[in-house]
């Protein structure tokens, strides 16, 4: 019945918004005016002008607080309360990675970088311009999280890790530069991926693994399985060195890719397809046999492909040794560069970030969503696959 009352109410709300020359900004803007009143209300325990015996303070005036939108910039009329002040509850919550790209903003204008090209970024996202006391505020919050998030403590024990880098272009000084920054993601013992590392780095070297995997340690890590990546040297040299005892699992995507620039392009299609089917097989000794049988085939026409397969074969098949675990997601870096490619979509309005720190705070900020949404979404891998594999791991050891 309540609800029926209501809807002529809605109806010709809704009427007089789609008069608006912009519908949403109106909507959100009536929105917004009627949550502080609600809010304010229940605050003060009455209503404007009411008498009430429950009345803890008195309104006292309003006044103009900016609020910046993705559909534009409000100019709120907060209701002022004389005792104990009132925020708006929206106000407050934001997104860690729209604050990150408020700031990234704002850095451009303070290191003149491109300005133009950051007040069209500012514009999109609704924002008329941006306060160096709004910038401070935000950076000082968003500063504590990212420093949590890198420094947090981790579980003893990951049974897989992926390791893959981002690259943007970073202003240094008065260069602009190509930075990488190193991700790595973890599948816990429950079966929920978590990043457990975001570092940048000026140059991919086996000292900045090596220091990347020795804080992973430093922070508790003591065991891992398997880890997975692409052949950096460097990077395959720090695992090896930091993780004794775990296996190493060459991304099989990075594998055929690099395999793949050494056979003419009419011949690639149907090379590819041959070599998918090593990693498609049940266990080790039939993926060897059967790449045993494409290299036999293809050595005379593509020497240089054949000989890259037989040198990296071994690597790439190391996640068969896993059989509980689903192969499809330990084989290769997908994961993780399905992550980065969503990154890269929102980075990509930002083109040269002004600063190290603005880089890093905007990809951490939205790496630390995904945790979130990891945490209470459906397993990545079943904790019973992986219980079961540990057992099978302790017999062989």
């Amino acid at each position: 019945m309540a609800q029926n009352n209501h809807t002529p109410f809605l109806k010709k709300m809704l009427i007089e918004f789609m008069a608006e020359p912009d519908p949403l900004y109106a909507m959100l803007e009536w929105l917004t005016n009627e949550l502080m009143k609600l809010e304010a209300e229940n605050k003060v325990g009455a209503h404007k002008g009411e008498h009430c015996p429950t009345r803890t303070t008195h309104f006292s005036g309003t006044r103009v607080r900016r609020f910046d939108t993705r559909l534009g910039t409000i100019y709120l009329l907060v209701p002022k309360l004389r005792k104990g002040g009132y925020i708006p509850f929206f106000v407050t919550e934001r997104k860690r990675s729209e604050q990150a790209l408020l700031q990234v903003v704002q850095e451009a204008f303070i290191n003149g970088v491109s300005t133009r090209k950051m007040e069209r970024l500012a514009q999109s996202l609704g924002i008329e311009s941006l306060s160096a006391g709004q910038v401070s505020e935000i950076t000082k919050d968003l500063n504590e999280q990212v420093e949590w998030f890198r420094t947090r403590p981790l579980e003893k024990e990951y049974p897989v890790i992926w390791v893959d880098a981002l690259y943007e272009k970073v202003r240094c000084e008065r260069h602009i530069i190509s930075m990488a920054i190193a991700v790595v993601q973890g599948l816990t013992s429950e079966g929920n991926r978590e990043i457990l590392a975001v570092e940048p780095m000026y140059a991919e070297s086996e000292d900045t693994y090596t220091h990347l995997f020795e804080q992973l340690k430093s922070r508790g890590v003591e065991t891992v399985w398997l880890c997975i990546s692409d052949a950096h040297t460097g990077l395959k040299n720090a695992i090896q060195k930091c993780f004794l005892g775990s296996s190493w699992q060459r991304c099989k995507v990075h594998f055929m890719r690099n395999i793949l620039v050494h056979i003419p392009h009419k011949e690639k299609e149907s090379f590819a397809a041959k070599l998918k089917q090593i990693w498609y097989q049940p266990d080790q000794e039939c993926a060897k046999q059967y790449a045993l049988l494409v290299i036999q085939e293809y050595r005379d026409r593509f020497p240089q492909a054949i000989a890259l397969l037989e040198e990296g074969l071994e690597d790439s098949l190391q996640f068969l040794a896993f059989p509980h675990l689903d192969q499809r997601k330990i084989s290769s870096t997908n994961s993780l560069e399905r992550i980065h490619k969503e990154i890269r979509r929102r980075t990509r309005v930002v083109g040269i970030f002004p600063t190290t720190d603005s880089y890093l705070r905007l990809v951490t900020s939205y790496l630390i969503e995904y945790t979130e949404d990891w945490m209470s979404s459906k397993k990545y891998i079943s904790s019973e696959a992986i219980t079961e594999q540990q057992a099978e791991l302790l017999k062989i050891a």
